[in-house]
């Protein structure tokens, strides 16, 4: 198991390192200048070339990628003479437009980005498997067609659409909820949840309905298996039957699912975050993308890569916990 997690994140270092790379690479070949943008209109030539050697845009790209990858693990010197910054471990540069450190930008966010994708999470998870679980179980029923008509009623909603409609609805119309606005946990538990439970819907529904779906696809088939049929033939009761023997092993599509999601949202999800005013790291690279931040953009590019690989990683060893069979 300890090699098994040695070679995975091996590979995870190598997989960060092609996307750096990949995103170094795009920013290259594109017209823009962030040097002459930083500069502006009535900038001189010695001017700008002295920026452009401040912000290290002088050097080949093999070069600047090398100081980036470098600078991640040892940290690094950016720029030169009397405008020269220390970035220490980790370093991802600085941003070209406020000249803050990416790497504090990013923890200063990701407080709200994990808030919100942590508690969309826990419902998504409750609603979708329990509508889905529910469904496998009353297969061709009644509630069985009125849960997935609902389900990809759900799932056809825009992310946006659903947003508006619950601030139209719960805000402006019903008064039960504040406009949502980020508290910290530590200051006050139940204003934090009162503040994001309207995001948590919004992007809730849309994924419940999408694992409603899957875990009843999955569930119909796990059920359908010879040991499900042996357990039932055993006399054990209905629920043991469902719970520790079907839902375990019909679980595993859903990590995988459940990783991949959970771990693209740590990294901030843009259109919630934008219209619910939430200062997450999706509202961080949108800014960044209108304004060409480059070392912002590669940074949150990284972090999200990082999430992903390793909810992976996490889903991978969760599987030998979820499903016995794994293990052999």
């Amino acid at each position: 198991m300890i090699l098994y997690i040695g070679r995975r994140l091996l590979a995870v270092i190598g997989v960060l390192i092609a996307i750096a790379a990949v995103t170094f690479t795009i920013f290259y070949v594109l017209p823009s200048d962030p040097a002459a943008a930083a500069c502006g209109k009535s900038c001189s030539a010695e001017r700008l070339t002295a920026i452009r050697a401040h912000m290290g845009l002088d050097q080949p790209l093999w070069r600047q990628f090398a100081d980036f990858v470098t600078g991640i693990f040892t940290g690094r010197t950016v720029g030169s003479g009397q405008y020269a910054l220390r970035c220490d471990f980790p370093c991802l540069g600085y941003s070209y437009e406020n000249s803050q450190a990416v790497w504090d930008l990013l923890m200063d966010r990701l407080p709200v980005s994990a808030s919100l994708a942590l508690g969309a999470a826990v419902l998504w998870l409750l609603l979708g498997l329990t509508a889905g679980v529910t469904a496998a179980l009353h297969k061709d029923s009644l509630t069985d067609r009125a849960l997935m008509v609902g389900a990809v009623a759900a799932a056809s909603l825009p992310v946006y659409f659903t947003s508006m409609m619950l601030i139209y609805g719960l805000i402006r119309v019903a008064g039960l909820l504040p406009y949502p606005s980020y508290v910290p946990f530590g200051h006050d538990p139940l204003d934090w949840a009162s503040n994001l439970l309207l995001p948590w819907l919004a992007l809730a529904v849309l994924y419940a309905a999408m694992y409603a779906r899957q875990s009843r696809n999955s569930m119909i088939e796990t059920m359908a298996e010879p040991y499900i049929r042996t357990a039932r033939a055993k006399g054990l009761p209905r629920r043991t039957v469902v719970v520790k023997h079907g839902l375990r092993a019909g679980m595993t599509p859903i990590l995988t699912l459940f990783g991949m999601d959970l771990g693209g949202l740590l990294a901030g999800a843009v259109i919630t975050e934008s219209i619910f005013g939430l200062p997450g790291i999706g509202r961080l690279f949108y800014g960044a993308l209108s304004t060409g931040d480059q070392p912002v953009i590669l940074g949150v590019t990284l972090l999200a890569a990082a999430f992903i690989v390793v909810a992976n990683l996490a889903v991978d060893l969760l599987y030998a916990v979820v499903d016995p069979r794994v293990r052999y």
